[in-house]
């Protein structure tokens, strides 16, 4: 017979919305790679947020750009592929069969005073999918995939 510890629901539903929010959280985080905008330096961690119904939002603590979904102008989405050689060389030569694959959004848009400007990003694996569907439901526009491999994984 099972006895019932008090509270037990009660921490597994706690234990169950940590969770999700640290999976959303994931989600939605982005590293800035470069492009046009001068107000973040390449390599900097930051949140995207494609939950509003008129504009994306990309930006950190400090730092925040906000680009409307109708001054979108096009979308891209590339990959860069590597081997895993210091890996092999250093652990097994194994990880010579695996990929490392780095996956990359660019937006370009129009900003308020009409000039041109592109936002290039490298998104978690697990965020792309929902990314670029958001954005082609959002802007209204499809996606240009950039090379092979990233059309492999777009739209397997």
């Amino acid at each position: 017979m099972m006895r019932y510890i008090p509270g037990f629901r009660l921490e597994l539903i706690f234990c169950l919305v940590l969770c999700l929010l640290a999976v959303h959280a994931a989600d939605s985080r982005a590293e800035f790679i470069g492009g046009t905008v001068d107000s973040f330096q390449a390599g900097q961690e930051g949140m995207l947020e494609l939950s509003q119904p008129d504009e994306m939002k990309f930006g950190t603590r400090a730092k925040q750009v906000r680009i409307p979904f109708a001054r979108v102008r096009s979308i891209e989405y590339g990959q860069k592929v590597d081997r895993r050689y210091l890996s092999a060389i250093l652990i097994s030569p194994m990880f010579l069969l695996s990929k490392k694959r780095d996956h990359f959004l660019t937006v370009h848009y129009r900003d308020a005073e009409g000039v041109d400007q592109a936002l290039v990003l490298r998104l978690p694996k697990n965020s792309v999918r929902p990314t670029l569907a958001s954005l082609e439901a959002r802007t209204g526009m499809k996606v240009k995939v950039q090379d092979d491999e990233a059309r492999k994984a777009y739209r397997s």
